[in-house]
């Protein structure tokens, strides 16, 4: 076992699969307690079985470790606190947590149902924000404490998962509000834009150029929990993890401005918006194009 998270306590949601097991897995062998929170769910949010959670506190103290598992659903104000609250029953304190809890219910925009909206959004981000909200508030007092969101690369959006790609954009500008609002207070917060083979990603319909496995985003993730990334001031920051490959997303910024004397008129905007403002070119939506000439062919596209 290492020592990157020694004397830590660390909260991780939908710890009981994929990535979210395998970050519990790193933070407890680099010496951190760890709270494994996971609601048992099938990838579209139903079946919920405890035992999920339970299975990887097993894992964790065969290897030697610390762990308790909470099986509460985090996307109600109460299973949130409740991952909170029992980090400090079980430890005293709480030094970070992990958001990684998330499921799809994947449909095209026009036909998408409340059904298939509300549950995604509310796991993803809502599910993020109410332990956010809890663990925040023991941070503050603590004057310490890392806050880590799980985001996708598709918060650029996406063809068939307008919910998902939403409540992904949400939790950058999440992170992003907590990281603003918390530094005076010594706690840190951060987003991880992970890919990764996982039940989640198996069902995406083309070949990923670059994609690791779970055990690689636990590395960044351990990493970003510790010290050595607070002493370094890391907070704000959208990383994504892909096997062999770290990038950093920039920050939102202004690409090109124009300025009217008097005011804009319509007929002012479609004269200068063309030419002076202009567009930021959307990559992805030559992406799809691509990936639609490719189907019409009968290829499977690339990423």
């Amino acid at each position: 076992m290492g020592n990157f998270l020694a004397g830590k306590v660390v909260a991780v949601t939908g710890a009981g699969r994929g990535i979210g097991r395998a970050v519990a897995l790193a933070a407890a062998a680099e010496g951190a307690k760890v709270v494994v929170n996971d609601y048992g769910v099938a990838v579209d949010g139903g079946s919920p079985a405890s035992e999920v959670a339970q299975a990887v506190v097993k894992e964790i103290e065969a290897a030697g470790g610390e762990a308790v598992a909470v099986a509460d659903d985090i996307s109600t104000m109460a299973g949130g606190q409740r991952v909170v609250d029992v980090a400090l029953a079980s430890y005293g304190r709480l030094d970070g947590v992990v958001c990684v809890a998330g499921i799809l219910r994947e449909r095209m925009l026009f036909n998408m149902t409340e059904e298939e909206w509300d549950p995604v959004v509310a796991t993803h981000l809502k599910g993020t924000f109410t332990v956010f909200r809890a663990a925040s508030a023991v941070m503050r007092k603590q004057r310490a404490g890392t806050l880590i969101g799980f985001t996708s690369g598709n918060h650029q959006g996406s063809v068939s998962q307008a919910n998902y790609s939403a409540a992904k954009g949400g939790i950058i500008s999440l992170v992003r509000s907590a990281a603003l609002g918390l530094h005076k207070y010594g706690v840190t917060a951060n987003a991880v834009a992970p890919v990764a083979r996982t039940r989640m990603s198996a069902g995406v319909p083309m070949e990923l150029a670059e994609i690791g496995e779970p055990e690689d985003v636990a590395a960044l993730v351990v990493y970003l929990l510790s010290d050595a990334a607070s002493r370094e001031g890391i907070t704000g920051q959208v990383y994504t993890v892909a096997g062999a490959k770290i990038a950093v997303w920039a920050q939102p910024r202004e690409l090109r401005a124009a300025y009217a004397s008097g005011g804009w008129s319509v007929e002012r905007i479609a004269e200068f918006l063309p030419g002076s403002v202009g567009v930021d070119p959307m990559p992805l939506l030559e992406r799809v194009r691509e990936m639609e000439r490719a189907a019409g062919q009968g290829e499977r596209p690339n990423a």
